[in-house]
């Protein structure tokens, strides 16, 4: 009996957050290692069924990093960054394309599993209109999201999941590669989302990086820069925490760095009282 009534106390404690994310739009980014790995992949999919099952619209966003870095080697095309961007020439994009197709066809097969609609948006789909990314260097086929098509995109979000690939198309046709965590703090900004959720894998933004009881539960955005100067933000962490804050500035209500290798992560940070993860606030 006292389990059970543990279990209605925690269904109890998500009830004002059910009720006040109804119909709220949550733009989720996934990507990195923790995309390949099925246990984890199978936690995240069924917390954003649950997500969509409770009246909120989820809009996923996933990159394909590691896939494509790994392909690439396989084909023996050598890659090269400039700033945390892969340059991409003509060989390079059309494997960037063939594993991110593969990937956003897994995701969206996997959450149907859950009976929820998935709808793909692919390369070819043109919902992200790019322009050609401006850098010290020539990026090839690098590009800004700079439009989208938002009714397309607001009315898939009441019967369905979006799963989008971060790939657009410029006025003259051209195809780009884009950077997903850019495409999801545009996406969230334009949409007046509720929520961006960048998930990864590490706890959050810790003081000491060895210690977990360090975690900052919640920054602010006056607090980023000395953070970063202090190097308790650092490398792969500081394009995340700058893309959310973004994002925040835009108009998003809130911003969210959650660790998905914890199980139900997303369920945890958004439906408790007191969260899991670093959140970015104004």
């Amino acid at each position: 009996m006292e389990e059970a009534i543990k279990k209605a106390d925690i269904l109890i404690e998500a009830l004002p957050y059910i009720k006040e994310f109804h119909k709220k739009i949550f733009v989720i980014k996934y990507g990195g290692s923790i995309l390949g790995e099925k246990r984890i992949r199978k936690s995240v999919l069924e917390d954003i069924a649950f997500l969509k099952f409770a009246g909120i619209r989820p809009v996923i966003i996933h990159g394909g990093g590691p896939n494509i870095t790994e392909k690439l080697k396989q084909s023996s095309i050598e890659t090269d960054f400039f700033q945390g961007m892969r340059v991409t020439d003509k060989k390079t994009l059309k494997v960037v394309e063939e594993e991110l197709n593969k990937l956003n066809g897994l995701i969206a097969k996997e959450i149907e599993l859950h009976s929820v609609k998935a709808k793909k948006f692919l390369k070819e789909d043109k919902l992200l209109k790019v322009n050609k990314k401006e850098a010290d260097i020539d990026l090839g086929y690098v590009g800004r999201v700079v439009d989208f098509d938002k009714n397309i995109l607001k009315k898939t979000t009441v019967d369905s999941i979006p799963v989008i690939c971060p790939m657009g198309v410029s006025e003259n046709g051209k195809a780009f590669n884009i950077n997903a965590d850019e495409v999801a703090c545009f996406l969230a900004s334009k949409l007046s989302a509720e929520k961006l959720v960048i998930l990864t894998d590490v706890l959050g933004v810790m003081r000491d990086a060895k210690d977990e009881n360090s975690l900052i539960s919640t920054i602010t955005l006056s607090q980023i820069e000395n953070l970063i100067k202090e190097k308790i933000v650092s490398k792969g962490m500081i394009p995340k925490i700058r893309a959310a804050a973004s994002a925040v500035r835009s108009g998003v209500r809130k911003a969210h760095i959650v660790d998905a290798k914890i199980p139900h992560a997303l369920l945890l940070e958004i439906f408790t009282d007191r969260g899991i993860s670093t959140e970015i606030v104004k």
